[in-house]
């Protein structure tokens, strides 16, 4: 049976830490260890099934072709090469003249060819370790004038040996420079003391710690990808060549699913993210082990992992989910992180720090509400912000009848009742970086604002559906802004989709929403046993009311406003191989009763006016100029004076890209949301004055 899964970029995170689920390190390394020694990875049935799958419920249908395996084949080189410095052009001749025969090969169970390319990369690997310890050991001048090209995706692989060893020089240059100029721009200050300090960590010379991340890189490929893990990689090159969503996942992936969606450590109570070959601290949950201790803050790396007494173990390079696997374990069971500090900019700070694993309930994701007190032109309005993160649901709960069990839609609904008892002139509906959820949700959520009728149609491969809310009560009637940006995706995107269809609300925020139109659903490649693992296939689209997708185009905005995020490669149409957009027929509805569009250019102009001449919000702006010259710039200095100027700057952008993900906070440190409350104030006015 296919199991559907909630519209999603990010899932609510369930952080339970006992082994019921076999999900701590001790339990997966033994019943892994076990199946490897009763019985051989099952990969011709694994291939065979994926290519004969794909195809059929694939929503495209496309076929599992010559033209399909040529875009697989660059994908898996990519995703081993992603900075193409490893391989070398002759290398990629040498893998093309393959190419059409890899389809064939893998309908016929025969996926040979992925360790092909893999154990190429291995000797590349080696081969260039091996000159970056000999880089290392000889030293550089670091006031030679030149530059570094450190974008290089786009970039050709070299020919020749000589062009390789010349990129690999100032490969390693740039990292010993960068590590060099940190600390002589932010000069190492004393360490924090802390009586809960277990040791202070080895502190390694710049040159020094350049060798041990590429030793580490080099152990991580070699313990890390077995069988298993590179057949994943192979084979979801081929599933992501039909979309970005698409995928095969192993029988460890299965498992490891929910942890990549969520990005969470179990056990200690954070939100983590993969950063510069570490485990860091995105956010703490309230209440968990981590926010109770106090040690532990958003911004710290984790690089070693130690189970009690144990030594400590490198997960430098690792995949996310093998680091929280070695994170988690049994509640009262304690865990020692080797963490870098996020105050230290230049990694050579470490700290071990000891945690008590327990039981964490996740309220991170959670609906909340603000009332604002904001002066217009005419009075002082109030107004509600309702930041919805994500559409979550616990379905388990529900389906075991739960009474109690957790939905965004009773939360929402809490929060607008509150609103109302508060007497909010306003309600801004704030899914900034909001990645979607529950369908279901996000329609219950629709019908919160508007009376019954369609909120999005679904196409699969039969047809197409109009998903409508039935209930024709009206939760909240009055001025109302959905706030948006790049990572609104989804159930987000159909929110507010739906809301500015019936012209019942304004969307303001950044040029667009992030345009992921898709529904995934999971096939498992057995019903009879789990060891092959499943697809995750996209098999729907959503589409507007009006008839067109949001796929790709995402929402965009009423009100423009500038964002951060405006030269970042955030959004679907930066994603290979995204479905293209498409439309179907207009579902039949009414507006709302009092459309608000008709106040557009004039809440444009008084906005347009206030930011020329706010000085915080021009602040903003620098700031948002610098990242755009930072990024359309794809060379870096090696002259280290010139670095040390540098650094300062990329330090600032550094922060600023870190707190793109957490920028909901307060008004006074949020110049977006500060002049969404002005506009939904002058929304405000003008609707009294058109009573």
């Amino acid at each position: 049976m296919q199991k559907y899964l909630p519209i999603h970029l990010l899932f609510l995170a369930l952080l339970f830490t006992g082994c019921e689920r076999s999900e701590c390190s001790e339990c997966v390394t033994s019943s892994v260890a076990s199946q490897k020694q009763t019985q051989p990875f099952p990969i011709k049935r694994i291939a065979s099934r994926v290519a004969d799958r794909l195809p059929n419920v694939h929503l495209n249908r496309d076929d599992f072709d010559d033209k399909l395996a040529n875009n697989a084949l660059m994908l898996f080189i990519d995703s081993l090469d992603y900075g193409h410095s490893y391989f070398l052009a002759t290398d990629l001749a040498e893998f093309r003249l393959k190419a059409s025969f890899l389809d064939d090969q893998i309908k016929a169970g025969n996926a040979d060819f992925a360790h092909v390319v893999f154990d190429r990369f291995k000797e590349r690997l080696d081969d260039r370790t091996a000159y970056a310890y000999k880089l290392l050991d000889e030293g550089f001048d670091l006031d030679v004038d030149e530059t570094f090209r450190w974008k290089r995706d786009k970039e050709p692989w070299v020919e020749t040996k000589k062009e390789w060893d010349e990129l690999w020089r100032k490969r390693i240059k740039n990292e010993v420079v960068a590590r060099v100029a940190a600390l002589e721009a932010e000069p190492e200050e004393d360490a924090v003391v802390s009586t809960n300090v277990v040791e202070a960590a080895e502190v390694l010379s710049p040159i020094e710690f350049v060798r041990e991340r590429h030793k580490q890189y080099q152990l991580s490929i070699e313990n890390n990808f077995d069988e298993e893990t590179v057949l994943q990689r192979y084979l979801s090159a081929f599933a992501r060549s039909y979309d970005p969503h698409t995928d095969y996942l192993s029988p460890r992936g299965v498992e490891d699913f929910d942890i990549h969606m969520s990005l969470s450590l179990v056990g200690i109570g954070a939100m983590l993210r993969s950063e510069d070959g570490t485990a860091m601290i995105s956010s703490l949950i309230a209440g968990g082990p981590a926010e109770a201790d106090g040690r532990l803050k958003a911004g710290d790396q984790i690089i070693a992992v130690a189970q009690g007494d144990a030594e400590s173990v490198s997960i430098l390079h690792w995949p996310l989910s093998k680091s929280v696997r070695l994170i988690r374990g049994e509640i009262g069971t304690k865990v020692v992180l080797t963490v870098i500090p996020a105050e230290d900019r230049t990694g050579t700070r470490q700290k071990k720090i000891d945690l008590i694993r327990d039981e964490v309930k996740l309220e991170e994701s959670a609906a909340k509400g603000k009332i604002h007190e904001v002066e217009s032109e005419q009075r002082s309005v109030r107004i509600g912000q309702l930041v919805l993160p994500e559409f979550y649901a616990d379905f388990n709960g529900a389906n075991n009848g739960d009474d109690d069990a957790r939905r965004c839609s009773i939360d929402v609904k809490r929060i607008l009742q509150e609103f109302s008892t508060n007497d909010v002139d306003g309600v801004i509906l704030d899914l900034r970086n909001d990645g979607g959820g529950s369908l279901s949700e996000a329609i219950d959520i629709t019908g919160f604002f508007i009376p019954f009728g369609p909120v999005v149609q679904v196409r699969e491969r039969h047809g197409v559906m109009v998903l409508s809310d039935n209930d024709p009560s009206v939760l909240y009637k009055g001025p109302l802004i959905v706030l948006v940006n790049r990572l609104s995706a989804s159930a987000s995107e159909i929110v507010a989709a739906a809301l500015q269809d019936y012209e019942r609300a304004i969307i303001v925020g950044a040029k667009k929403t992030h345009g992921k139109g898709s529904v995934q659903s999971v096939f498992p490649l057995s019903k009879l046993t789990d060891d092959l693992g499943s697809i995750k296939v996209t098999t729907a689209s959503f589409y507007r009311i009006i008839g067109g997708s949001t796929q790709l185009r995402g929402v965009t905005p009423d009100i423009i406003l500038p964002s951060l995020f405006d030269s970042l490669e955030v959004g679907e149409e930066f994603l290979d191989y995204a479905l293209k957009w498409s439309q179907v027929r207009l579902a039949f509805f009414r507006s709302w009763e009092k459309p608000v569009l008709s106040m557009l250019s004039e809440l444009r102009a008084r906005s347009d006016i206030r930011i020329a001449t706010d000085p915080d919000f021009q602040t903003f702006l620098a700031k948002r100029d610098r990242i755009r010259e930072r990024m359309e710039t794809p060379v870096v200095s090696l002259k280290l004076s010139d670095r040390v100027n540098e650094i300062l700057a990329e330090q600032e952008i550094e922060n600023l890209q870190e707190s793109l993900l957490d920028d909901t906070e307060s008004e006074e440190d949020d110049p977006i949301l500060s002049e969404t409350l002005h506009i939904l104030a002058d929304m405000i006015d003008l609707s009294s004055e058109n009573r």
